[in-house]
């Protein structure tokens, strides 16, 4: 195998590898965001609460993401 070849390759893995990290962060945030909608109706006046919890949940969860997208460029 060329060294253009192996290149290409390792490429593709590195895209492929983000694109499996990025799976877990996104079904995360919807679970976390349907949850709180569930909340939000069933109490509604905790609206503003569960509306910051989710947000910090999101932040938490989208950390794996940048994580991710990182771990090729510090390991590559």
């Amino acid at each position: 195998m060329d060294t253009t070849t192996f290149a290409e390759v390792s490429g593709n893995i590195a895209t492929i590898g983000y694109g499996l990290a990025a799976i877990g962060p996104g079904i995360g945030i919807g679970i976390v965001a349907g949850k709180t909608v569930e909340g939000m109706a069933r109490q509604p006046e905790m609206a503003g609460r569960l509306q910051t919890t989710m947000f910090l949940g999101i932040a938490f969860t989208e950390v794996l993401a940048f994580i991710g997208i990182a771990t090729p460029f510090i390991f590559g």
